[in-house]
């Protein structure tokens, strides 16, 4: 059995779809939260981008939920050791919205940041080109509060807590700047395919 650091988790199954140290979570979906849940309506909710780009811009539920249909059909995976197979999100992909605020070519990085004050931060490639969605359904309902809705980031060949919940807005950076679990010891990008689970990995 593979077992990294403090993450032990269950025993990992022969399933050439999990990623070291991970198991398959099957129907279950831990629910693992920095913050807790905000009371957050669909009407109270926005989206913004800034930083470095050529045009800031904040869409409100409406708006967001007017851009072109996408949605994310594979797996996901958390730091904590669970996988969950085949699961489906829908919403806008994240290039619909960086398209309209056109980020400058110095931007390299960004900090995700949630309307509970939460950050994570991704480098620019990890999620444009169709690797990143801003998700409002789980399994064509509305996504739950627990799980960040009314609406979340979904970065889902990275571990899940870069899958910010409760998703606010990107601020756009020609540097990297480490979030609140990265300032806290978690690796800087976390890849579940490389186990970058701590710092160092």
């Amino acid at each position: 059995m593979n077992v990294t650091r403090a993450f032990t988790g269950r025993p990992r199954v022969d399933n050439a779809g999990l990623p070291p140290g991970q198991y398959d979570a099957g129907d279950d979906w831990p629910v693992l939260s920095a913050e807790v849940t905000p009371d957050l309506a669909p009407a109270d909710w926005t989206f913004r981008v800034d930083g470095l780009v050529a045009e800031p811009r904040t869409w409100d539920w409406e708006q967001a939920r007017a851009l072109p249909a996408s949605a994310y059909e594979g797996d996901i995976h958390c730091v904590t050791s669970w996988s969950k197979f085949g699961v489906r999100f829908g919403g806008a992909s994240l290039d619909a919205f960086l398209d309209a605020v056109r980020p400058d070519t110095s931007a390299t990085h960004v900090v995700a940041y949630s309307h509970t004050g939460y950050t994570t931060n991704l480098p620019l490639a990890d999620i444009t080109g169709g690797r990143a969605w801003i998700a409002w359904e789980y399994e064509g309902k509305p996504l739950p509060a627990e799980h960040g809705g009314p609406a979340r980031l979904i970065v889902p060949h990275l571990y899940f807590w870069k899958s910010a919940k409760w998703i606010a807005g990107l601020r756009l950076l020609d540097h990297d700047e480490p979030g609140f679990w990265e300032q806290n010891g978690y690796h800087a990008r976390g890849n579940p395919w490389e186990e970058q689970r701590y710092s160092g990995d």
